[in-house]
């Protein structure tokens, strides 16, 4: 089969196809025919050299696909038939013409979302369902602040924490990604993080109290500043590194707070652990999509083939929502 691998570390032009074995599902997996793959910041990672696979994971990238049911290993109980509609959260291996993946970890589609579509939602609502609801424990009428509203990550939190009646600030680096956060998305508030500073909009919006939730994919260099603009007893949730790693921080702000600091990452889980995460998505998400009140955003597709223009793409910062790869 067609797979996409990266031949060393660096840009997109690392990024090549390669011929490779098509996978066996093992005990408890199913086998499926790719449709598309959702594409994600952990991809861009792990081409960079910086988000290597865990142990035992594929080399190829891509953490979601859909598709359709192929076959089935041993003991396989879930109740899936050859050819259904699928979408799939994987440890890697998204970029390829088909994927074997725990059948705990494989969804049916939502109602009325296309196969393509679909694509670009296992990774981002198994991401923001795990953290925000079964993490941060986020409740209606608490305060949410979530930094790259635009992407795909983001998209999903403003929508899924408006659902759940909490209220949401949002920040983005253009005027016209603000824009869109509040019009589309919902948004309560929108910051252009370029030329506003965050903290203060925050403390503002919630005269003074600050976020009782932040959801961080920046890491390091907004460590601080999040500490800045929790409330007591506030959570922070930090999911990416695209700040850096390493930061100094007062640990006097965060005790004053009564606040917590939570990492956490999704790829390196156990089955055990996205089965349940997958299974919350199923019952708490799905029904949102299907009913229209969350949106999966889509903002461009690229066949498998172009892969290098794709990440290029992603790379400029420019999409709003999900890219995906089309096979």
């Amino acid at each position: 089969m067609k797979a996409i691998y990266a031949t060393g570390a660096g840009g997109p032009e690392v990024l090549a196809m390669a011929d490779v074995y098509a996978p066996v599902p093992g005990p408890g997996e199913v086998l499926i025919d790719v449709v598309a793959a959702g594409m994600n910041r952990a991809d861009v990672q792990q081409r960079r050299g910086f988000y290597p696979p865990p142990p035992g994971a594929s080399p190829i990238l891509g953490l979601e696909v859909s598709g359709r049911i192929a076959g089935f290993g041993p003991n396989v109980t879930k109740p899936f038939s050859i050819g259904d509609k699928v979408v799939a959260l994987l440890t890697g291996g998204g970029y390829a013409a088909q994927v074997a993946v725990p059948a705990g970890q494989v969804l049916p589609l939502p109602e009325g979302i296309d196969v393509i579509s679909a694509a670009g939602l296992p990774e981002v609502a198994a991401t923001v369902h795990s953290n925000l609801f079964m993490t941060a424990q986020l409740q209606a009428g608490e305060t949410l602040l979530v930094h790259g509203g635009a992407g795909g990550i983001g998209a999903m939190a403003i929508q899924l924490a408006k659902a759940a009646g909490a209220r949401v600030v949002a920040t983005a680096g253009s005027d016209e990604k603000v824009a869109m956060l509040t019009s589309y998305l919902g948004a309560d508030l929108a910051v252009n993080y370029r030329s506003e500073d965050f903290v203060e909009r925050v403390r503002d919006f919630t005269d003074g109290e600050g976020a009782n939730v932040i959801l961080d994919v920046v890491g390091a260099k907004y460590l601080a500043r999040n500490v800045e603009a929790l409330a007591t007893y506030g959570r922070l949730v930090v999911i990416g590194l695209q700040g850096g790693a390493t930061a100094e921080l007062n640990l006097g702000a965060l005790l004053t707070k009564r606040a917590a600091i939570i990492g956490t990452t999704l790829r390196a889980r156990s089955v055990e652990e996205k089965t349940a995460i997958m299974e919350g998505v199923r019952d708490h998400v799905w029904p949102l999509i299907a009913s229209g009140a969350v949106k999966p955003m889509v903002d461009r597709t690229f066949p498998l083939a172009q892969v290098a223009a794709a990440h290029e793409y992603f790379d400029s910062g420019a999409h709003v929502g999900k890219v995906l790869l089309t096979l």
